[in-house]
């Protein structure tokens, strides 16, 4: 349960024009039926409202009620957007005090629903979109005074929503999800969060062809015109909040990669699709690893999808294999990445530069026994460099199948088997695929919510292997300790504080991951974890070393009511 107000706080004064039908429309101010008989009195709200004042927790158990009425997830998404735009402060009471349940809705996988169908679900303006026909006019709205307090910055250009490609303006769902859990889970106040959608048009037939479709109607800017549109775009940022923090979000993988290095060393940022699923898996795998016994300078990693967001994940898990001792080339080479051609060999063609630590020399694959020695598939890779565990970013629907888990589980007594995509509809396998096709042997976590399987005829929740375990405590250590940048090895520190937290450290018959109802409690330990990175790095200031923790903490926003108090002429 919530904190409850506490009106012996001295109360907050706004100004003589917030009054009336203007108080209830600022989201951030508006308190519904919570509003106090004074504070009705004081700023003219009898009429207003109906008679009977409530508190928050009334308010929160009267929206669950509402909202379990619902007959489908995108109608309740529809229904917490709605209130999110009405009254900030009981939206995120309701999804703290209610995570489990919500997360799915809020975020993954609802929110894909959510952006497809953002164009018909736009009531009221949430962030920014800063799009090219108005490319000169970026620094007047970003100068806006309502974004003064701006500390967190989301932001993605909408081309590669989750596994459902190009979504245009309808892409600005994932800032808002992403930036909804910064608060829910890393307690970041919403009044320093800021969604942007970088508008550079879309390529999807779709939105072009929609008459409801709210983005500019125009086929994607590329090349050295895109460029100069996110130049143009971080002088701004840098400008207008040199301090602020930024996570780029859901870029295609031509431009994700080029992007971070080419920003990352200039303002605080980081890419979420790369360091931070690379984090979350580093984490769960570590974790695994109390279960299957087998050191991580033993372990083989089969990963289906070759872009960024795989590579990130090989690049963590091989700092962290040379952390252990092994040299880094060797390292290299436990890793088989999967990609639409196959196996990642050297001297194949159109290889990304962030590829090419992993390419497979072909003198190693000299003794395989293939189908097609020009195309390696998923399977071969597994019957001959039997792999410890796979791990599927491809957003390819069902690519694990039955005759990969069993190749999986007849190399491993425990395989580790980790389908990250999302939405669910993209998932590699189902966890009652992979727990069935395995014997019950395999260590599942999956990207999105899956159903409980059933384990040695008991039900066991499936590890929800996914970057709200991170990404809100990255940000929160972040910004309490006044980062100057993220480097890879705050990531690292995320992934051991993650690890460190797995209740399969106590029991190897237990959950990877803590259960998402301490994602508050996890972003904590993270954030301390990465604050003290960043200064042992020199990238933090202002903050001492025994401060950080205390800074941490004091950084936390809790949604709950304060007392108002009009101003008055002598303030």
């Amino acid at each position: 349960m919530l904190t409850k107000p506490d009106n012996r706080r001295q109360p907050t004064t706004l100004p003589a024009e917030m009054f009336g039908y203007r108080l209830l429309a600022d989201p951030r101010l508006n308190k519904g039926t919570a509003f106090t008989e004074d504070e009705r009195a004081a700023f003219g709200l009898h009429g207003l409202l109906p008679p009977t004042v409530f508190n928050i927790d009334d308010q929160v158990g009267r929206r669950m009620q509402v909202l379990r009425e619902f007959h489908t997830d995108l109608e309740r998404y529809a229904f917490l957007r709605e209130l999110q735009d009405t009254n900030e402060t009981l939206f995120y009471a309701l999804l703290a005090q209610n995570v489990e349940e919500l997360l799915p809705i809020v975020y993954t996988p609802t929110v894909g629903a959510g952006c497809k169908s953002f164009s018909r679900l736009f009531r009221k303006p949430r962030g920014l979109f800063l799009s090219v026909p108005h490319r000169d006019r970026i620094r007047e709205i970003l100068a806006n005074p309502m974004f003064d307090k701006t500390e967190v910055i989301v932001v993605t250009d909408g081309e590669r929503i989750l596994g459902l490609g190009d979504q245009g303006a309808g892409g600005m769902g994932i800032p808002i999800g992403k930036l909804a859990l910064y608060t829910a889970c890393g307690g970041i106040d919403p009044a320093t969060a800021l969604p942007i959608l970088l508008d550079v048009g879309t390529d999807n037939p779709g939105n072009l062809g929609d008459p409801l479709y709210i983005g500019w109607r125009h086929e994607r800017v590329r090349g050295a015109d895109y460029d100069s549109f996110i130049e143009e775009f971080i002088a701004a940022v840098a400008e207008r909040w040199p301090h602020a923090m930024l996570q780029w979000e859901d870029f295609a993988k031509a431009n994700a990669t080029r992007i971070l290095d080419r920003y990352r060393e200039r303002i605080c940022s980081f890419n979420d699709d790369i360091q931070g699923t690379a984090a979350v898996a580093t984490g769960a795998l570590l974790a695994a690893i109390n279960v299957t016994g087998v050191p991580l300078s033993e372990q083989r990693i089969a990963i289906l999808g070759g872009g960024s967001a795989g590579c990130g994940i090989a690049n963590l898990v091989m700092n962290a294999m040379t952390e252990a001792g092994i040299a880094a080339e060797e390292a290299a080479r436990r890793f088989y990445l999967v990609d639409k051609d196959g196996l990642l060999v050297e001297g194949m063609n159109d290889i990304a530069s962030f590829q090419k630590p992993f390419l497979q020399p072909r003198s190693a694959l000299a003794g395989w026994n293939t189908g097609n020695p020009n195309r390696i598939s998923l399977l071969d890779v597994i019957y001959n460099a039997k792999p410890t565990a796979l791990i599927g970013v491809s957003a390819q629907t069902g690519a694990f199948t039955e005759s990969v888990v069993r190749a999986m589980a007849k190399h491993n007594k425990r395989p580790i088997i980790f389908p990250l995509s999302n939405p669910i509809t993209c998932a590699e396998a189902t966890p009652a695929d992979i727990e069935r096709w395995s014997d019950s042997r395999a260590v599942i976590g999956a990207g999105s919510p899956f159903p409980p399987i059933k384990r040695h005829g008991q039900p066991f929740s499936v590890d929800q292997t996914n970057n709200s375990y991170i990404f809100p405590g990255v940000g929160l250590g972040a910004i309490a300790t006044h980062a100057t940048r993220i480097s890879d090895g705050m990531f690292m520190a995320a992934a051991k504080s993650l690890a460190e937290m797995s209740p399969a450290r106590g029991n190897p018959d237990a959950n990877l991951l803590p259960p998402v109802t301490a994602l508050r409690d996890v972003a904590i330990s993270v954030a301390i974890a990465v604050g003290q990175h960043a200064f042992a790095e020199g990238l933090t200031s202002g903050v001492a070393a025994d401060e950080i923790e205390d800074a941490v903490r004091a950084k936390m926003w809790m949604p709950r009511y304060h007392p108002y108090r009009r101003q008055s002429a002598n303030d």
